[in-house]
């Protein structure tokens, strides 16, 4: 209470008055006391860290004046260092010669027959043009009135010598027009397993969350009725990879699957491609294109597996090493002749080629799996 009481005689002080009663020296001393520095601040100007110190008078002895004299006349006195190699004034090298203008050589006049004259000298630009392909003379128009000229019977070239400058133009295509599914009623149609809903496209469409694409692959789970599914650009992750892995354990009825142009890791594509183990429905998978190369310990795992898969008929990704790329080929080159044979045997007999013992197991296999023995009828082509 007692400072309050002494800091109220105080309010009604006039702060102009005071000012103007101050002198210099005190307003330069105010001036330091309310400015603002950082002195820890590297990042700013010496002048804004530290107060203006250069008015202060001379301390010592010294006078700048005398000291740059000194310095200039000390200068001026040294010695010249001597050059290690004397400069004897000898001229080396070729004396630069300007280039002389380049005068162009005179046309010699040519004399055609008098029908030849007369038409030239009538003849447009465009007409000229047009003679000039016919007689070679490419350079003087575009590639694509040259060869214009040349295909046609009539004038092409509307525009004559004016037009040889300008650039050909080309029909702009239009942009593709934005995704427009709907996602959550198409999660729906899935979940009910709706008849109509074939195939899903949801390509691009960049807002999706992850819990809706997992919830996605879990609908999938149960349904019998969409055989294509594709989530191209749509930032899917490995968390949306191990979901479609465990969807494909028990989907039966999902024949394509494309998530290319995605940020799946390594692991998830191995999950994916291990997945195809146990399921024998799916025929096309596609995982090229994604935000970080899988590596070559991947790539070989994945050829291994696909290796002992005999359903998936076409794999989208590009190798980057010869030895899984080819591994990966001749795999799905068999699973396709295994195909071919099956959709072949119109009669009902099993036609074998004993050239390729591996897809002839492969076959077997397949037909143990499916059917238990093998029926007795059967032919072999050797």
């Amino acid at each position: 209470m007692s400072y309050r009481k002494e800091m109220e005689k105080y309010r009604d002080v006039d702060e102009d008055e005071l000012l103007q009663k101050l002198s210099e020296e005190e307003l330069r001393r105010l001036e330091d006391e309310l400015e603002e520095l950082d002195p820890d601040n590297a990042l700013l100007p010496a002048g804004m860290r530290q107060r203006d110190q250069t008015k202060k008078a001379p301390t010592g002895t010294f006078h700048r004046d005398n000291l740059l004299a000194h310095l200039e006349k000390q200068a001026k006195e040294h010695p010249d260092r001597d050059d290690l190699v004397p400069y004897t004034g000898e001229k080396r090298g070729k004396p630069w010669v300007p280039k002389t203008k380049v005068v162009n050589p005179i046309l010699e006049d040519v004399t055609l027959e008098p029908e030849l004259e007369e038409a030239l000298a009538n003849a447009t630009d465009a007409e000229l043009c047009d003679i000039a392909a016919i007689l070679g003379m490419h350079t003087l128009m575009s590639n694509q009135q040259y060869y214009e000229a040349l295909a046609s019977s009539t004038i092409v070239n509307k525009q004559g010598l004016n037009s040889v400058i300008q650039c050909a133009q080309y029909k702009q295509i239009p942009d593709e027009h934005p995704n427009d599914t709907d996602v959550e009623h198409t999660l729906l149609m899935i979940k009910h397993n709706d008849p109509q809903l074939v195939e899903v496209n949801l390509n691009n469409i960049k807002n999706i969350p992850i819990g809706t694409l997992k919830a996605y692959a879990e609908a999938l789970k149960e349904n019998t009725v969409v055989e294509r599914l594709s989530i191209v650009g749509t930032r899917s992750n490995d968390p949306v990879a191990y979901a479609l892995a465990d969807m494909l354990r028990v989907n039966t009825t999902l024949k394509c699957l494309n998530v290319e142009s995605n940020f799946i890791t390594g692991n998830g594509i191995l999950a994916l491609v291990e997945s195809l183990q146990k399921n024998t429905t799916l025929q096309e998978l596609k995982i090229d294109n994604q935000s970080q190369p899988l590596g070559n310990k991947v790539e070989m795992e994945i050829a291994s597996m696909l290796e002992k898969n005999s359903t998936l008929l076409k794999f989208g990704y590009h190798f980057t090493q010869q030895g899984p790329r080819l591994r990966c080929s001749n795999a799905m080159m068999n699973n396709n002749d295994l195909v071919r044979i099956v959709r072949s045997d119109s009669d009902g007999a099993i036609t074998f080629t004993l050239s390729v013992p591996e897809l002839e197991k492969a076959f077997l296999r397949k037909k143990r799996r499916e059917s238990g023995p093998i029926f007795p009828k059967c032919r072999t082509d050797v």
